[in-house]
């Protein structure tokens, strides 16, 4: 028997960001000026960024690491959930995309919460893994293309008991389709069969926004 899902029209979706979530001016501005642009269409939604800021809360997370930065929506919904002695690390390798992230971090008086590194971020967790960094919680949203390598190094950083949240495992529906020769495609499709069928953790898909899976590490 399969399961039953609402299907959400635009005209819901407008009602879910109403009656759902607590947008405030400076955010409805980011994600304004990001969706103007070329790619804008890569920045988390607004219950997204919600839900991520109420894990955080929720949790008692202190140490936050998020692998794919772009304008910085998330980072700063994460980082304003995070009490005054909780840190975000975000990687990204795009300046003129996380330039206007720290604008952003600057107005909301939460950049002193955050540390912006511009590097290769497979590399980086590398050196983090080396130097015996760990996390409370990783939010995954980089090239898809390097979804299976980022899962096993993301489980290297994070803390037992930690939380890893990924995005767009969905990926536009594209990975219901069994033939897709697809790389990025196959990559989500590979990522999510190795989740599902690994016993060394805890997980729940959520077919909400472009998909997130939550990964628990006991």
């Amino acid at each position: 028997m399969k399961s039953r899902h609402l299907p959400i029209s635009a005209q819901l979706q407008d009602y879910l960001i109403e009656q759902g979530v607590r947008e405030d001016d400076l955010l409805r501005r980011l994600r304004a000026e990001t969706l103007a642009m070329r790619f804008g269409h890569m920045q988390v939604s607004p219950e997204q960024g919600q839900f991520l800021a109420f894990l955080i809360k929720l949790l008692g997370v202190t140490t936050v690491l998020e692998i794919g930065v772009f304008t910085g929506y998330s980072s700063l919904c994460m980082a304003r959930a995070l009490d005054d002695e909780g840190s975000l690390l975000g990687l990204d390798n795009q300046k003129r995309f996380t330039d206007i992230a720290e604008q952003y971090w600057a107005e909301a008086g939460v950049e002193e919460k955050i540390e912006l590194r511009l590097c290769d971020a497979l590399a980086e967790l590398d050196r983090l893994q080396k130097k015996g960094a760990t996390f409370d919680m990783i939010f995954l949203d980089a090239d898809k293309e390097r979804y299976p390598a980022y899962y096993d190094a993301c489980l290297e950083v994070l803390n037992p008991g930690g939380l890893l949240v990924i995005d767009n495992v969905l990926w536009y529906g594209h990975v219901a389709n069994a033939t897709t020769t697809e790389p990025i495609t196959q990559a989500v499709q590979q990522l999510n069969q190795t989740i599902v069928s690994d016993s060394r953790v805890e997980m729940v898909m959520l077919p909400f926004a472009d998909g997130m899976t939550l990964v628990r590490k006991p």
